[in-house]
């Protein structure tokens, strides 16, 4: 790969603006969110009452593929991420160009999920009874272009709005825990519920895979934050302890709250709607105000839309830098100091994606089976760079635990898993839009380089 020419040194660069809290605030706030307040009841329709199994499946998949991005974004502390990764380990432009479409993907999905989870809870708190159509659909739109506006202003203005929306999200989910803390004392939670396995005609193992593979979209999140490495102060040095911190916390309040929620709320109830948590909250503390907790599952969501847009843009932006994409992405407002055209570009294709997908359980299901996909990848790049040494001391993690990362992973997006066929569609469009994409771009490069022969 390309490093950044001698030319680009001139250029604006990216602020190191996040220190160890901010970019732990950044974890959390990003891993939590959108799946574990909107996809709860979801997962419970595919396992039942042991919902948390799933969450806690998700989890270890998770970490274990985490200490894989730990020894490469300290080893490489550089936007771009995974396809920077995949790029180093195989030096193929194409796969290379695909990984990178395939992250961006995910998070412009996983950003439309949440703009959908979003106008669904801000129907709910202003009562609104816009159904599921058009009037959802354009709220979900207005929210986007607002996060854009946010992401065009300034990182640091984005990260501080960050801080406030993971306190309010992470404040409701300890309402959730406290309410079943509360239950449970008085003896009105039906816990023997989390024991029970109801899988249909799947065994409780293909139950749990098959709830898994939606589970795992609550936990995504932790592989954005190596693609703010360059907005991050020592981020060789910080990663480590903040990166393990947040995935651990964020999986100690998953297991729980799940736990909370189906003790509470039948498994059939629960999986009825798009706010499973707010009927915890209905049926566990009817004397609370169910409108400020319809606002802090509102703000919730909003965080998760805004940390996978901030990342989109900050992919592509990286992938410019390295000259994988076209140079126009990399482009730094000299005044702003953000990643300008790569931010509208990626608001363009979450506007379209909501416009023309919208149902919240397979765009998650989609944003899982994509990183997924992706993550299979990461894992095998650890084992193949170890060949690469660089001067600079890193992290590195045991070679056993890459292994089995590539092994589950890639398991995990197979049909075995019996996830929805829907989601293969959706992933496969989006692919097959990069691939076009990526023959218009080598036509794109073919130009920019002719001035320079001549």
């Amino acid at each position: 790969m390309a490093e950044v020419t001698a030319d680009s040194a001139t250029e604006p660069e990216l602020k190191r603006v996040m220190g160890p809290g901010l970019l732990l605030l950044f974890v959390v706030g990003d891993i939590l969110g959108t799946g574990i307040y909107a996809l709860t009841g979801k997962v419970a329709n595919e396992v039942g009452g042991a919902v948390w199994v799933p969450f806690l499946v998700a989890f270890l998949v998770a970490l274990i593929t985490g200490f894989s991005y730990l020894e490469l974004v300290t080893k490489y502390p550089h936007a771009a991420g995974a396809a920077l990764y995949t790029h180093k380990a195989f030096g193929i432009h194409f796969v290379t160009f695909m990984v990178a479409f395939a992250v961006m993907s995910s998070g412009i999905t996983s950003a439309s999920t949440a703009a959908r989870a979003f106008a669904a809870n801000f129907a709910e708190a202003f009562e609104l009874g816009i159904g599921d159509g058009i009037g959802i659909t354009l709220v979900a739109l207005s929210f986007i272009l607002v996060v854009a506006a946010i992401n065009l202003r300034g990182v640091s203005e984005g990260v501080k709005l960050n801080v406030v929306l993971t306190c309010i999200e992470l404040t409701g989910l300890l309402i959730v825990i406290a309410i079943g803390l509360w239950a449970l004392g008085y003896g009105n939670g039906d816990f023997g519920r989390i024991t029970d396995f109801e899988t249909g005609d799947r065994s409780a193992l293909g139950g749990v895979i098959a709830a898994t593979t939606l589970a795992f979209y609550a936990m995504v999140g932790f592989e954005d934050s190596v693609n703010m490495a360059e907005e991050c102060k020592q981020p060789s040095k910080i990663f480590p302890k903040v990166l393990l911190g947040g995935l651990l916390l964020t999986g100690l309040i998953y297991v729980l709250v799940s736990i909370t929620a189906v003790a509470l709320v039948a498994p059939s109830e629960l999986g009825a709607g798009d706010t499973p948590l707010l009927k915890v909250v209905e049926i566990g503390a009817p004397g609370f105000p169910t409108e400020i907790f319809a606002f802090i599952t509102m703000f919730a969501v909003a965080n998760s839309a805004l940390i996978n847009m901030l990342m989109a843009s900050r992919l592509l932006y990286g992938m410019a830098r390295q000259h994988v994409l076209p140079r126009a992405f990399g482009a730094v407002h000299p005044r702003r100091h953000t990643p300008h055209i790569a931010i509208v570009f990626t608001t363009i294709l979450a506007l379209a994606l909501i416009l023309f997908v919208g149902q919240v359980p397979e765009l998650g299901g989609t944003t899982a089976l994509l990183l997924l996909a992706v993550f299979t990848i990461v894992n095998v790049a650890v084992l193949v760079l170890r060949r690469d040494p660089v001067e600079h001391k890193h992290f590195r993690t045991p070679t056993f635990l890459p292994v089995i990362g590539a092994l589950t992973c890639g398991f995990l997006v197979t049909p075995f898993t019996d996830r929805n066929p829907e989601q293969y569609l959706i992933a496969g469009i989006l692919l097959g839009v990069g691939a076009l994409l990526w023959a218009v771009n080598q036509l794109a490069l073919r130009r920019q380089e002719k001035p320079a022969a001549t």
